[in-house]
Order: C-alpha cells, then structure tokens, then sequence
C-alpha cells in the first residue's frame, strides 16, 4: 500500500482565489496536508537506503501534519508510529493519528524543543528506530525543490500566468519556503519569496504548524519580505474560506491568503502571486 499512497501524493490543484492570486491546494494528498510530500519522499529513500525494514518502529517530533502523515504511512507498511508533540495541538489532529494506530507521546505547550529531545531519546534508546527527522533533514527542503516548486512552475505556465511575481508561505520546519525558493534560485526566477510569521511569539500564536520556536531549515535571510499576521485574523480569514469559496481549511491556510493578499495590495503586482492551502479544516473544528 505504500508505493500507491505515494503515487497519490502531489500534483495538486493550483486554484485562483483573486486577481493575481493562486493557491496550491494541498488538501488533495492523502492524509490532507502538504507534509505527505516530505514524508512519502524521505520515507521511500530510507527504505531504498535499508534504513527501515521489518519491525523498524517510525518515530518523529510534530505539531501534527507531519504526524499525520508518518502515521499514515506506517499504517500503510505495517510498522508501529511513535507521535511525540505539544499537548496543545489540536484534538483532532491527535484523533486521526490514532486512528492510523499511532502512539501519541505528549510534551508540554507549545515546546517542540522537548519533543525533539524525547524524539532524540528513543532513537537512541531504541531498537531500529528510524525517524525522518523533519527539523533537521534537508530532504524535506530538497522534496520541495524537485516537486512543490516545479508543480507551481508548470501549473502556472498552463494558467497562462507568465510571470511568477511573488511565493508566499509560514514556516515549520522550513522545508516547503527554502524548497521552493532553491526550485526559484535554480531557475533564475525573479520571484519573490515571502515569508508569513505569526504576530504573537511562538509561545502564544495559535496558527499550528509555523513558527514552531526556531528557524529549523529556514534561512530567514534569504526571504525578500516579511509579513506578520495575528492567529485572530488567520483564523476568521481561514473561516471565511469556507463560507465564500468552499475551501475548508487550516489556520495556517487562512494567515497564508491574508499575508499574499496583503503582498498584492502593498506591491501591485503584474504577474502572480501563489501561497498554499497547507491542511484541511477538518483536523481545527474545535477551534475554528
């Protein structure tokens, strides 16, 4: 079952929200996030290297999505997932790894520092553990680079779209922003990279998934711009998502549209301007 959870992962709808404005809607992978990219992609080369085999326990540091995904992806080889994240994430993201038979392993608010010690613990502790690492591994910036990027590339070009003014993005791990900003570099794109940050400090925003406490993979001094946005107006924005566009989604979705929005209406672009739709809403009922 895995080769064909892979098979369904990416290629998603590139859908146009405004003038200028398009978003990669990322709920069309499996799991419904964006993180089945890295996951399918860092698990396929692990078990290609020998490094997960039978019996190899799957163990990662999320906030959720990420999570999600292993979760699904070790229901789909047959290998136990061990989940260790905040105990603040949402109830429905913790709900659906368990449903894939996932062991959640809480830390405290918001700390994803201490999941990535206790991460770090069980790898060395256990035996055959494998994580994929997220924070740390630059196959998630390189998936992105060799997918995300392109797809939004060829996408737009089949849109009619010429120019590419403008990526806009929040950042967890900081895969997806150097991914397709490396995809951008290569090309020699003159596209804009912008880079969404929570106005609360990690401690205290309630937009899951970004600015989980530290830069990771992200090389904030790449970014060409930054735009902050309060976890109040993600949240009403991603609601309004729904209401107006039948797109349910995730928070992180809502504050991603209203930081492209805001990047139009400040720099007039010509050409266009793409953010994603990271998550389905689904997993953010309780607080939505």
């Amino acid at each position: 079952m895995f080769e064909e959870f892979c098979r369904c992962v990416g290629h998603t709808p590139l859908v146009k929200l405004g003038p200028h404005l398009y978003a990669k809607l990322e709920t069309f992978n499996p799991t419904g996030s964006v993180k089945d990219r890295i996951i399918s992609f860092i698990v396929k080369r692990a078990i290609e290297d020998g490094d997960i085999g039978e019996g190899t326990t799957l163990v990662e540091a999320t906030s959720g999505n990420t999570g999600i995904a292993l979760s699904a992806v070790g229901a789909a080889l047959g290998l136990p997932v061990k989940i260790i994240m905040p105990c603040n994430m949402s109830e429905e993201r913790r709900k659906m790894m368990k449903l894939y038979g996932a062991e959640i392993i809480d830390v405290p608010p918001s700390d994803f520092s201490r999941a990535i010690e206790v991460r770090n613990k069980l790898l060395l502790e256990g035996v055959d553990h494998w994580s994929p690492c997220q924070f740390e591994n630059g196959d998630n910036v390189l998936c992105h680079e060799l997918t995300t990027g392109p797809e939004i590339y060829s996408d737009l070009q089949k849109a009619g779209e010429k120019n590419w003014s403008a990526f806009v993005s929040g950042a967890g791990t900081g895969g997806t922003m150097m991914g397709v900003k490396n995809f951008i570099d290569t090309r020699q794109l003159t596209t804009k990279c912008v880079l969404l940050t929570p106005a609360e400090d990690a401690a205290h925003h309630g937009i899951q998934g970004i600015n989980d406490g530290e830069d990771f993979l992200l090389d904030p001094s790449t970014m060409d711009h930054v735009c902050s946005i309060s976890t109040a107006d993600a949240t009403e924005r991603a609601s309004r998502l729904a209401r107006e566009n039948g797109l349910l989604v995730g928070i992180s979705a809502g504050a991603n549209i209203l930081a492209a929005e805001k990047w139009i209406e400040n720099n007039k672009p010509e050409g266009a301007v793409v953010t994603l739709l990271c998550d389905r809403g689904e997993r953010y009922m309780s607080i939505l």
